[in-house]
């Protein structure tokens, strides 16, 4: 983390006062300026190109990329992006996450339970008619009919046709609002991964570090109708490694940034959203390696759990230290003074967008007292565990199917609902001993954040201690793929004649969640969502509109460069090498036995990870690296410490995409794996 404190407050500034510089930007396809491009990497694009790196892209819902590599549905991404897949099919005496998956044939590979996959066929803004259907409404009638409007648009851009996901996704806040239009597949197996050992070299300990050593890839494949799908476009695979400067692209989908967030909303991060977040993932982390170290099962129970907690500590702890910098919050503030100063100098624009600065202190402000039970109770209830999730989502949709669509919760709309039905019935097994450890773990965050004299915590402990209630919850039933079917076709009347402890407690419980949600969202997100609208407005008339949005996980693009960074002094190269890696290994750390049989035979010069200029940030895990003309030279998985930062502002001289080299990926899979039909799949043209 000490690169994150050496984030200079000069080097702040200059990222945010100047989005053109260097290769900031996560850009969406249809306004990504391909004049910018040219300029800044010396690179002419034509649509064409950018239509067929489109078409190769993937989102998976697991909250990562991919790209396609053959015209037979398969796509590689990263090995801790198919984590969850690996664990589920995972068994005592069978552990795909810590041995690795390794297919010889189509019947071997095995469907990822809950995982879908799509590929954006389509953009189409809709802005003009969400705002005509709510123009000069207020309060719930606003909402209700812009909620109408959405399902309008997502409903006319799919027709019916079941094969699609047209999902209305907003921009700027709600400044903007485009209907991305997906091909899905609902049928997505697992086809490759290597060991955890090779995937995550280095463990916890190298997380977010460069020079990295990981061949963080896998591979899936898309079936459709119960066949390998037949996809219209493909990226051409790369056997050869990228070179210094050479400049590359980035195709992904990006989560969460808040780079037009205001000051008052960092603060508000910086003093009780991350602290929070923080304090939570300290505690399940170390009850996750209590748990694990009593037996080697429990140990491959907590696996991918462990992952995912120590890995989002890291996040959350970068996200601190770029806060806790004086130098990002002093240029955020310096920004917003020189764009009130350029707005009041647009005739009219202040009396159109009022005060959205005070605005946004006011819901950040909000936050203070309904931000705890809105986390406890909605976004993090059930503390991870999957029979509440099963059993939150059989109770919502229940309810929410029996309304029309624009009374709905946004999740079950529609568009969405196939997702909602496939996650709550896809078959993935449960560990009732984790279950009762995660449930307890969240039910005491409760008592002790709620207070005893909490309505919300006498519902949900009814008078009995967090451990009493976890052990009756763990003992639900809902494991059986068979009883959730039946609740799910049964609807309402089913779900509420359950007996099952997990619905019935739901059942209980599910209004105090909707209460903390609908507080939050009216008092504290509303508020925020209409200021960051306002500035954007006001943005979009000093600037013009060729500025990126913030992340929402949707399809973005970013150029680069391959680069290390650092001066001369202490200088990062971009590249690791397999034969380094064994230098390492032979130092300190182990690989799996089959690395060691086939060090003789592997090309120790091979580049195995890079480092680029691309500005990314989570879920472009799995993206795909493509040179000039359009070949996949890498897939991203990671980025370096100063990354951490991105989140809030680009930092040209630190900021760094990390990937895994195709070269690589097919030296591994010939001589360390022996998948000659997978590579003989990816190199076919």
């Amino acid at each position: 983390m000490a690169r994150l404190a050496a984030l200079g407050a000069g080097a702040i500034a200059l990222a945010l006062a100047d989005p053109a510089s260097a290769e900031e930007g996560m850009w969406t396809f249809d306004a990504a300026p391909l004049t910018r491009v040219e300029q800044s990497v010396g690179v002419k694009l034509d649509r064409a190109w950018m239509d067929h790196l489109r078409l190769a892209s993937v989102r998976l819902s697991a909250g990562c990329s991919a790209a396609l590599v053959s015209h037979q549905g398969l796509a590689v991404t990263n090995q801790h992006c198919l984590i969850g897949c690996a664990q589920s099919l995972s068994a005592p005496g069978r552990d795909y996450v810590a041995d690795g998956f390794v297919t010889d044939k189509l019947s071997q590979e095995q469907l990822c339970p809950g995982l879908e996959a799509e590929v954006l066929e389509d953009i189409i803004d809709v802005t003009g008619q969400v705002f005509a259907a709510s123009a000069k409404l207020g309060g719930s009638d606003f909402v209700r009919a812009r909620e109408k409007a959405i399902a309008e648009a997502e409903r006319t851009a799919c027709g019916g046709d079941a094969r699609l996901r047209c999902q209305v996704i907003s921009f700027f806040g709600g400044a903007q609002f485009k209907v991305y239009k997906y091909r899905r597949y609902d049928d997505v197996r697992l086809v490759f991964a290597p060991e955890f050992a090779a995937a995550f070299f280095g463990g916890d300990r190298d997380n977010f570090t460069f020079p990295r050593f990981d061949l963080d890839c896998a591979f899936v494949r898309l079936y459709d109708h119960g066949r390998p799908a037949t996809t219209p476009t493909d990226l051409t695979w790369s056997k050869q490694a990228p070179a210094t400067g050479e400049a590359v692209f980035v195709s992904g989908n990006p989560g969460v940034t808040e780079r037009g967030a205001t000051t008052s909303e960092l603060e508000a991060d910086r003093d009780l959203s991350l602290p929070m977040a923080k304090a939570n993932l300290d505690d399940l982390e170390a009850a996750l390696k209590a748990f694990a170290a009593e037996s080697p099962e429990n140990a491959r129970l907590a696996a991918e759990r462990l992952f995912d907690t120590e890995n989002g500590l890291k996040i959350v702890r970068g996200r601190l230290a770029a806060l806790d910098s004086p130098g990002l919050l002093d240029a955020r503030r310096g920004e917003e003074a020189t764009l009130r100063a350029k707005a009041a100098a647009v005739p009219g624009l202040l009396a159109e967008i009022g005060d959205p600065w005070g605005e946004a202190a006011a819901g950040a402000k909000a936050r203070e007292a309904l931000e705890p039970a809105w986390r406890l109770l909605e976004s993090e209830a059930g503390g991870g565990s999957q029979l509440y999730a099963w059993a939150r989502r059989l109770v919502r949709a229940a309810k929410e199917r029996a309304l029309p669509p624009p009374y709905r919760l946004p999740e079950f709309a529609p568009s969405r609902l196939p997702l909602e039905r496939k996650a709550a019935l896809d078959e993935r097994p449960v560990a009732a001993p984790l279950e009762q450890l995660l449930l307890k773990l969240w039910l005491t965050r409760c008592q002790e954040t709620l207070g005893a004299q909490s309505p919300a915590l006498s519902g949900l402990l009814a008078g009995q201690a967090p451990d009493a209630v976890a052990t009756q919850l763990a003992t639900s039933r809902l494991a059986d793929p068979a009883l959730r079917r039946a609740l799910w076709r049964g609807g309402l009347p089913a779900v509420l004649a359950s007996t099952d402890p997990m619905i019935t407690f739901v059942l209980r419980t599910d209004a105090l969640a909707r209460a903390a949600r609908s507080a939050f969202e009216d008092q504290a997100i509303g508020p925020a969502q209409r200021a960051r609208a306002a500035i954007a407005r006001a943005r979009f008339a000093v600037d013009g509109e060729a500025v990126y949005p913030d992340a929402t996980f949707s399809l973005r693009f970013s150029w680069g460069r391959v680069a290390g960074w650092g001066d001369d002094i202490d200088r990062v190269a971009p590249f690791t090498t397999l034969g380094a890696w064994f230098d390492k290994v032979d130092k300190a750390d182990a690989l799996p036995s089959r690395w060691f049989a086939a060090r003789g035979a592997l090309d120790q010069a091979t580049v195995l990870d890079f480092a680029t200029t691309n500005d990314i940030t989570g879920g472009n895990s799995g993206s795909p690296v493509v040179d000039a003309a359009g070949r996949l030279l890498g897939v991203a998985f990671d980025g370096n410490a100063a990354s951490i930062a991105g989140d809030f502002v680009y930092d040209p001289a630190t900021n760094r995409t990390v990937a895994v080299s195709t070269a690589a990926i097919t030296e591994a899979l010939g001589k360390v794996y022996g998948r000659k039909a997978l590579l003989a799949e990816l190199q076919a043209r």
